[in-house]
């Protein structure tokens, strides 16, 4: 069981027409993507969030029961949903604005217990941001980590969100022994400063960062550094593309035996060469659709 915590909201993306006001509703998310993508893949995945009641938040929980994906974790509030508002630029790459104000993810509480048979537990995004649930979700992680369990952290840096960078920037760093996997964008690495190898020296037993259409680069404890290049692909927008990644990674981590702290280093050049080809096909498929639509694995050679 690979189990996912993070916030589950509503994108509001631009239509094909472009109008601003023709903004079409999506299912989204970063760790709620990570689980969907996960489900399509075939792994057995939980999700572990707090989901309002609306019809927003039914609509969430129908897209995770769709592919599969537990949802026994996950707390519900009278709360409205959480929105983002994406704007998209003409690469592609795409922008957001929230509203989080008095939304139900905020209030999530970390639970007692995880799932009978949790391997592995994935953060990232809003949920290790926004107040009091970040302070719940870093509790979770921290427990996760204590009791043997392999955790991935994806920060998906949203710098509006964050009223001090610097004390986000220090939390991050807190972060780092109770980490198995860091995966981060190039965009998100500048942010925060420091160096894949500064990271690894704090704890996780892998750190991948994405390039774009450059690929992908992993970086291992004993000196590894492996590196694949990008998909070609048309891209329609990257939404979703990122948490695409967080999923192939886990899905053939786990497909190898590896969701364990020495399971990274010992993929070696040919499984860490093979396990970033699979997330860089799985993620060009997600750029050529519209919004955060991950591939199945029948569209994969999977694992």
């Amino acid at each position: 069981m690979i189990v996912v915590a993070g916030e589950a909201l509503i994108d509001l993306v631009p239509s094909e027409s472009g109008a601003l006001a023709a903004l079409d509703p999506r299912r989204g998310g970063g760790p709620y993507n990570t689980a969907v993508a996960l489900g399509r893949l075939g792994s057995r995945t939980a999700f572990c969030s707090r989901i309002s009641a609306d019809a927003f938040g039914e609509a969430l929980i129908g897209g995770l029961r769709e592919t599969g994906v537990d949802v026994s974790s996950v707390q519900r509030g009278t709360e409205p949903t959480t929105l983002a508002v994406a704007s998209i630029a003409a690469d592609g790459s795409a922008g957001y604005s929230f509203y989080v104000e008095g939304t139900a993810d905020r209030l999530f509480s970390a639970p007692d217990r995880l799932p009978d048979g949790t391997r592995a537990v994935s953060f990232g995004t809003c949920s290790l941001v926004l107040e009091p649930g970040a302070s719940a979700y870093e509790e979770l992680m921290r427990s996760a980590s204590a009791q043997g369990v392999f955790t991935t952290l994806d920060p998906n840096i949203r710098a509006g969100l964050i009223p001090d960078a610097d004390a986000y920037r220090a939390r991050f760093k807190s972060w780092l022994p109770s980490v198995s996997l860091l995966k981060l964008s190039e965009e998100d690495a500048r942010w925060l400063g420091g160096t894949p190898r500064e990271w690894l020296a704090s704890g996780p037993s892998a750190v991948v960062i994405t390039r774009g259409g450059d690929g992908l680069i992993a970086f291992t404890p004993d000196g590894g550094e492996y590196s694949v290049p990008g998909e070609p692909v048309d891209v329609v927008d990257t939404i979703g593309a990122g948490d695409t990644v967080n999923a192939a990674l886990l899905h053939g981590l786990a497909a190898r035996d590896a969701l364990s702290d020495a399971g990274p280093a010992g993929l070696g050049a040919d499984g860490w060469g093979e396990l970033l080809r699979f997330a860089a096909r799985a993620a060009a498929i997600t750029c050529s659709r519209a919004g955060a639509e991950p591939p199945y694995a029948h569209e994969l050679n999977a694992f």
